[in-house]
């Protein structure tokens, strides 16, 4: 059973449509569960239909992008596990501790890049389209600018570098992560001492929203994507009650316009406010 487990990891980097199920099997669960059970009521522009189809189509660029980095993370684990290089290998770890390691190195790689997308002014550029959307649900989690979406994968095949980490290790933490996304950025309604606990070990929803907070300092806390440990070590952590959330950095854009798509493709490349 654990073999056949692992194995199904290695190769499902190969099915791309069993991916692509995930990713749209788990954005769905969560569409049906904001449904019944919403934390806000939230006012769409026109529709959640149309909301929805906004961030769909950063969601096919962000895709398109992963088909080709995908090839370069095959390439890399197959060349790490080569040349025994990485930490999975330095420390001679067994099949469990290669998953922790990997795991681990690219959820940091997650918090990590997040947070410089944050500090630098070029790069926040690109990450603003993601905060620009004031209506946060299980769409919003794929609204990721293309040059956001690059540098994302940059960061994670350094990690891969880095940890060594096996093809199974990268499926488990890519499928662990899809479905994080589509939990923490859904707006659903969790008891707030459910949502405390998870936070503990977990990015929760309530933790992850205050980060879409309009406003600073929250919007620069919790950059975690699926463990919460690297907020809480690293000082990043933030709380806020929900009931004070107020969502989207509003600055750049008139409300009307955080669903225009060709301008929120062209906004990083046009001159700063």
């Amino acid at each position: 059973m654990w073999n056949e487990l692992l194995a199904h990891f290695q190769t499902l980097e190969q099915r791309p449509l069993e991916r692509l199920a995930i990713l749209v099997g788990g954005m769905l669960f969560f569409w049906i569960l904001e449904g019944a059970v919403p934390l806000f009521p939230l006012q769409y522009n026109k529709s959640k239909l149309r909301h929805a189809g906004v961030n769909f189509v950063f969601t096919i660029l962000h895709l398109i992008i992963h088909t080709f980095i995908a090839i370069l993370i095959v390439q890399l684990s197959d060349w790490c596990l080569h040349y025994r290089f990485g930490w999975v290998y330095w420390t001679n770890a067994d099949i469990l501790f290669s998953i922790v390691i990997g795991v681990l190195a690219l959820d940091f790689s997650s918090w990590l890049v997040h947070f410089i997308m944050h500090k630098v002014p070029f790069l926040w550029r690109f990450h603003l389209i993601h905060h620009s959307d004031r209506k946060v649900d299980v769409t919003t989690g794929l609204r990721h600018h293309p040059g956001d979406s690059i540098l994302r994968g940059i960061f994670f095949l350094l990690f891969i570098f880095i940890s060594g980490a096996p093809m199974y290790s990268v499926m488990i933490y890519q499928t662990l992560v899809v479905l994080a996304t589509a939990f923490t950025h859904a707006n659903i309604s969790l008891p707030k001492p459910v949502d405390r606990i998870l936070s503990c070990f977990l990015v929760s929803p309530n933790m992850h929203k205050v980060h879409h907070h309009w406003k600073q300092p929250y919007t620069d806390s919790n950059y975690g994507a699926v463990f919460s440990i690297w907020d809480r070590l690293l000082g990043t952590f933030t709380k806020l009650d929900v009931d004070k959330l107020r969502y989207g950095i509003d600055k750049h854009f008139p409300e009307e316009k955080d669903e225009d798509l060709l301008l929120l493709l062209k906004k990083p490349f046009s001159k700063p406010d």
